[in-house]
């Protein structure tokens, strides 16, 4: 199945896998670390909030490397958009636009609130996808295999619900 913006093949799932499972033992041998992406949003929050909850060592100790992480994240995403057909802002959100009609700043609450939502339901599973998807499940964590299964779940009756009901 091509992918959806370009219609480009997508990466065959055992190499991206095996890629995903090269940083996660990376990260763990080398420097004794778990993958995550949401403790790294606490590393930037720290850099701007002079809060206590920033300010601990669990916080601050991961940003030598949690830092260079996200930008990694960052530049790698930008360079596969610009590598693979080319890369454009745009305000166009496909189905939602041809349904709702939204204009810019309902775009902007629309993207906010799913961004509270996100935050949210991270801090409610004491982690995100990747940290308890790859990294706990890897090592067996019965916390993560919970969070992961009620990822799953919420997303399928998310789809079910936004492809039967909302746009049908």
């Amino acid at each position: 199945m091509p992918l959806i913006l370009h219609g480009l093949p997508p990466l065959h799932w055992a190499v991206a896998g095996g890629v995903i499972a090269l940083v996660t033992l990376t990260l763990l041998v080398v420097g004794n670390r778990r993958l995550g992406v949401s403790s790294g949003l606490e590393d930037l929050c720290s850099l701007v909030l002079d809060q206590p909850f920033y300010r601990r060592s669990a916080v601050t100790s991961g940003r030598p490397w949690r830092l260079p992480f996200l930008a990694g994240l960052l530049a790698g995403g930008f360079l596969s958009a610009v590598l693979g057909g080319g890369w454009s802002p745009t305000w166009a959100l496909g189905m939602l636009d041809r349904a709702a009609g939204l204009g810019h700043g309902a775009k902007l609450a629309w993207m906010f609130g799913g961004g509270i939502l996100t935050g949210f339901g991270t801090r409610l599973a004491n982690g995100c996808t990747s940290g308890h998807g790859i990294f706990g499940n890897s090592n067996f964590e019965w916390p993560s295999l919970v969070a992961s299964c009620c990822f799953m779940a919420s997303g399928i009756v998310t789809t079910q619900l936004i492809y039967r009901v909302v746009f049908p």
